[in-house]
């Protein structure tokens, strides 16, 4: 019997820079928030970075920072449009828009996620992150156990009033005897890996019925990561910022 070993797949991340390269971001996100072809664009595009993580060369997973100084107004952030919240001690970062191309996401690609998050944290020296966490669909139902998780261990002690009429209280879509593995199951990678650093959500849940997701208000102290972790993160950033990794071919 012969093996043959799939050679290692090489995943990039950088910065999108042109205008070709936000419309491939714009792309992407439509085709994973809303579906089939199109660019999903608004005004706050033009106030932020937009990460690309490439394998082989194809776009697999964007995301978008906007870094904001202290005492800037978060009402006027894509975040502040569905929520009111702080105040917020130092700049923050807004992280939003991030998505994964279908059949692509690994933990690799969620690694470099958090590599360019540090970097940008480490640059500016961000003191707090925030954004929205979505969940697919507006039906709260599937995510029970999810939800009830978070009402049980992961409400935010800040004040934090939904912009919105089509909200739902987590005490209300949530499981109060949830099942933890199912709740994990149920969560998106990129908050359980907030959660799993110290972060935070709302009370509550905003339905967007223009994306077709509903979503909760999440932060992160960037204080309140554990120390070995943020160690972690920032070796990584180091070694993999602007390079690459390899990440295992998926057959």
């Amino acid at each position: 019997m012969i093996t043959v070993l799939q050679p290692a797949i090489t995943l990039t991340c950088r910065k999108a820079d042109t205008a070709s390269d936000i419309a491939a971001c714009q792309t992407l996100r439509h085709a994973c928030f809303i579906g089939g072809a199109g660019l999903d664009a608004d005004r706050f595009d033009a106030l932020s970075e937009h990460v690309m993580i490439e394998q082989g060369g194809v776009l697999v997973c964007t995301l978008r920072m906007r870094v904001l100084p202290e005492g800037a107004d978060l009402a006027d952030t894509y975040t502040g449009s569905f929520y009111r919240f702080g105040p917020m001690t130092g700049a923050t970062l807004e992280v939003g828009r991030f998505c994964v191309a279908e059949n692509a996401f690994s933990t690799d690609v969620l690694r470099l996620a958090w590599v360019a998050i540090t970097a940008w944290v480490d640059a500016h020296d961000i003191q707090h992150l925030f954004g929205c966490a979505s969940f697919n669909g507006t039906d709260p139902a599937p995510y029970a156990d999810a939800f009830g998780l978070l009402q049980s261990a992961h409400v935010a002690d800040m004040s934090i009033a939904p912009q919105s009429i089509d909200i739902k209280l987590l005490n209300d879509v949530g499981d109060a005897s949830f099942d933890r593995r199912r709740a994990m199951d149920q969560l998106p990678p990129l908050l359980r890996s907030y959660l799993g650093m110290g972060g935070y959500v709302s009370d509550h849940l905003i339905i967007d019925r223009t994306l077709g997701t509903q979503h909760v208000f999440t932060g992160l102290r960037i204080a309140d990561i554990p120390v070995a972790r943020a160690r972690s993160l920032r070796r990584l950033a180091q070694q993999t910022m602007g390079l690459h990794i390899a990440a295992a071919h998926n057959s």
